[in-house]
């Protein structure tokens, strides 16, 4: 399982803990489809021994890995170099080991936001009207920095906890305004864009309570929850007629880089890798 420079093809995903994550199932699927003989492993890491793990991967001839919670801003930290999307959103989710050993922080979390709603719905134009997105933690930075990239003109952010929004509001510049959390259904009105980036709806979490009334026909609703695949978040905008999209594709999409770099193939996302990657199935 070595290639022309000698290192084995081999990566994994790190976390704490790990078994939950779906990474080790779509990697295997796009070994299968592209014919590569490479290796990809979960990696449960405690968070006080991830450093010592983390400097020691390379030497122990990976060629990446992915990072999952609790570790994001431990691999950007400890990380040599960092990419200016992994600095802009704070966090790392793809770590490339050079042949010297160096270790490369990226994040593909916004580009995997942005590709799933072109994906998903095609004729999706980030630069028609405002977007709402609803909660501020690390999928939300990331989420902001796709959008403001890709061109939308107004981000409106509203989080249960005013004061993380309006620290996200500063960091991320003028396009970005704070709502109150008890103003986000109004907020809605003129939103060519609502997404969840809570962890509400999630199976055994509270249900997202957005009337959907304010927001314009034609907009697109987009949960980053992906268990359940249907959320009451993108049943509500289905039964108003919105286009809605799900959380999945933002997990496929977000993984392409890391292959791309790591084996040199550009792999594709597609209904097999869907069905593949889905909530319960093998």
């Amino acid at each position: 399982m070595n290639d022309h420079d000698g290192r084995p093809l081999v990566a994994g995903v790190a976390g704490w803990p790990i078994a939950h994550s779906r990474s080790p199932v779509l990697f295997d699927h796009w070994f299968g489809a592209t014919g590569i003989a490479g290796r990809y492993v979960p990696l449960a890491i405690r968070p006080e021994r991830f450093a010592e793990v983390y400097r020691a991967l390379p030497h122990a001839g990976f060629r990446g890995i992915n990072v999952t919670i609790p570790h994001k801003l431990d691999a950007l930290r400890l990380a040599d170099e960092a990419t200016e999307a992994a600095r802009a959103i704070g966090a790392a989710n793809m770590i490339c080991f050079a042949e010297d050993g160096r270790i490369v922080a990226d994040n593909t979390d916004a580009y995997g936001f942005i590709e799933n709603l072109r994906h998903a719905e095609p004729g999706w134009r980030p630069e028609t009207g405002p977007a709402l997105v609803l909660g501020a933690g690390g999928a939300a930075r990331a989420i902001l920095h796709g959008l403001l990239e890709a061109g939308v003109p107004e981000i409106r952010l509203a989080n249960r906890s005013r004061d993380k929004a309006e620290g996200l509001a500063d960091a991320f510049g003028p396009r970005v305004a704070c709502v109150d959390w008890d103003a986000r259904a109004a907020a809605g009105a003129g939103a060519m864009l609502v997404v969840n980036a809570t962890s509400l709806g999630m199976t055994g979490k509270p249900a997202l309570e957005m009337p959907l009334d304010a927001v314009p026909d034609g907009a697109l609703v987009n949960d980053i929850v992906y268990v359940p695949l249907e959320t009451p978040l993108l049943a509500a905008a289905r039964r108003r007629g919105l286009r809605a999209v799900d959380g999945l594709g933002m997990l496929l999409h977000q993984a392409r880089p890391a292959f791309r770099a790591w084996f040199g193939v550009d792999p594709q996302v597609d209904d097999g890798l869907r069905r593949a990657c889905l909530p319960g199935a093998a």
